[in-house]
């Protein structure tokens, strides 16, 4: 369990963690965030987990299969404006 800091939500203390592992390659694309271990690792109730899950999914980080659960998605690399199609 981690020590959360009293001046900030906890979901949003959660979803910097989460975030933070997806981002260093801890947890891996396809890789199943489960709600009751998450919830225990962090001694939370369901409502505040699942507050922080929707911050990521909200930033494409995570996504959600009703009645499978929920999964990190793929990474993809920062986009530039040099990354546009050239013009033929």
């Amino acid at each position: 369990m981690i020590e959360f800091e009293p001046d900030r939500f906890r979901w949003e203390q959660i979803a910097d963690v989460l975030r933070q592992r997806i981002n260093d390659g801890t947890y891996a694309p396809k890789h199943l965030l489960s709600e009751v271990q998450l919830m225990q690792e962090f001694g939370v109730a369901r409502g505040t987990l699942r507050k922080a899950m929707q911050r990521l999914r909200d930033e494409k980080r995570i996504y959600t299969i009703p009645n499978l659960g929920s999964f990190v998605g793929q990474r993809t690399a920062p986009s530039t404006a040099t990354d546009e199609p050239p013009n033929n």
